[in-house]
């Protein structure tokens, strides 16, 4: 393959990324697009090098002979699209959460392994030099080894934010911050630590009037040994997306909103450690900041050459996986679940939907 022609599903917001990505990469061109909306499809492509605009995903998998489909769209549409991809014989890369549920996640991998396609899901947060750099440190074992771990997802939506009809529902959305905004650095985290081994947790609605959360809490037992807690709210008007890993010899931390580069990291040694130890733990070399653009790069690049995809684009269950169990931990009032809890969860693998507890309700009757 010498160059990759490229589709898209979904001209809204995230949509620019993904176009932008596409004409940085020299050997891929976005050659069709569609949306429900064509007004915007229209409008989208006009500002992103006039691709041709097609009334449906079916026509787009038809007459465009693609190579691969980007599918920018909530998530409720991500497997029938994925599907419909695969059986067209085309590679699939999905904004995240990947799917609605486990099951559908399933069926799209299942889908992709048939064809013979690859599936791959884009958690920006994993690219960046630095990322890149840390997860070394840590896998290397240089900085000992990892034990307590805090992930933030302290984000602001206003109210007017889940105006949009498939916002704050659980049958279009799929569940709420958890999944929705919380997932970017549960992945991150998760990419640096590796495989989970137990969650604990509980969903809250504080404010705004949806049905799914607008925070939830999480403790989660790393198979390494590292016990994490992880907090995520759309109620918070300081943004921050932060994470903390304390290791035996040092502490690696990062603080940032949307993305990431080396300005953002730090990695602080612990009292006893040399300095020419901690000067080998600098972050060094050419920056490249986490973002789409680095992430596409390389799974095109992986495509055209017939390559693994690169780790940050792998795994596509592992950061899912984690946040369906903070909603059947949710659901059994904060019991713990395990991986083989979740593999076989008689609700959780097909839906995210749990009792969340109102807090404002909570308070009055307590009152």
């Amino acid at each position: 393959m010498t160059a990759l022609r490229v589709g898209l599903v979904g001209t809204g917001g995230v949509a620019a990324f993904h176009a932008r990505s596409v004409l940085a990469h020299p050997q891929a061109e976005l050659v069709a697009v569609t949306d429900a909306s064509r007004e915007r499809a229209v409008d989208f492509a006009a500002a992103w090098g006039a691709p041709r605009v097609v009334d449906s995903l079916d026509e787009l998998l038809r007459d465009s002979a693609l190579d691969v489909l980007l599918i920018c769209t909530p998530p409720g549409a991500h497997r029938a699209q994925a599907v419909a991809a695969f059986a067209a014989g085309v590679h699939v890369v999905v904004e995240k959460p990947p799917a609605a549920s486990l099951e559908e996640l399933d069926d799209m991998r299942a889908a992709a392994s048939a064809a013979g396609r690859r599936l791959a899901v884009v958690f920006q947060q994993r690219t960046g030099t630095a990322a890149a750099q840390v997860r070394e440190l840590l896998r290397s074992g240089a900085l000992g080894r990892p034990l307590v771990a805090v992930c933030q997802t302290l984000w602001y939506r206003e109210p007017e934010y889940y105006d949009v009809p498939w916002r704050g529902s659980w049958s279009t959305e799929g569940g709420g911050t958890t999944l929705g905004h919380g997932i970017h650095q549960i992945d991150l985290l998760a990419h640096l630590l590796g495989d989970w081994a137990s969650v604990e947790g509980r969903l809250w609605r504080l404010d705004r009037d949806i049905e799914t959360e607008d925070a939830s809490t999480a403790t989660v037992l790393f198979a390494n040994g590292v016990l994490a807690s992880i907090i995520t709210s759309a109620v918070s008007p300081r943004q921050v997306s932060s994470l903390r890993i304390d290791t035996e010899k040092a502490t690696i931390t990062v603080e940032h909103v949307y993305g990431h580069g080396h300005d953002d990291w730090s990695v602080t040694p612990a009292p006893g450690v040399g300095e020419d130890e901690a000067a080998g733990w600098a972050l060094t070399g050419p920056e490249e900041r986490s973002d789409h653009e680095p992430l596409l790069r390389d799974v095109f690049d992986a495509l055209l050459t017939g390559a693994d995809l690169p780790p940050t684009a792998d795994e596509p269950a592992r950061s899912i996986e984690i946040v369906a169990a903070i909603y059947a931990s949710a659901s059994a009032d904060g019991a713990v679940i395990t991986p083989s809890d979740l593999a076989t969860h008689p609700t959780h693998r097909r839906s995210f939907e749990s009792p969340v507890l109102d807090l404002r309700t909570r308070a009055a009757a307590l009152s």
